[in-house]
């Protein structure tokens, strides 16, 4: 595991840890850090953080606080309290 990735992991780790304890601005700017560095060093963003993270904003999904999920027809749609949604897929019969 490269410096980078090790950052990327650690910032995403604070991002989660500040948006639990209601520190959404400070959540923002971890996740916008991550983003920063994951690109300059062309790395992926942990699965984590790119489920967990809105892509207009880069507030850090907190469900019922900073994010609405709602579950439709095979997929799970999470809606950023910026109005952005994202979609991925979910199969129950899988999952259970």
């Amino acid at each position: 595991m490269s410096i980078a990735e090790e950052r990327v992991d650690q910032l995403a780790d604070l991002a989660r840890e500040a948006a639990r304890s209601g520190e959404s601005d400070l959540a923002k700017r971890y996740v916008r850090r991550a983003r920063r560095v994951a690109e300059r060093n062309r790395i992926d963003l942990p699965e984590r953080l790119k489920r967990f993270s809105c892509t207009r904003c880069d507030a850090y999904f907190v469900p019922g606080r900073t994010a609405r999920v709602r579950t439709k027809s095979g997929h799970v749609v999470v809606t950023c309290a910026c109005g952005e949604h994202a979609r991925y897929p979910y199969d129950p019969e899988r999952e259970g």
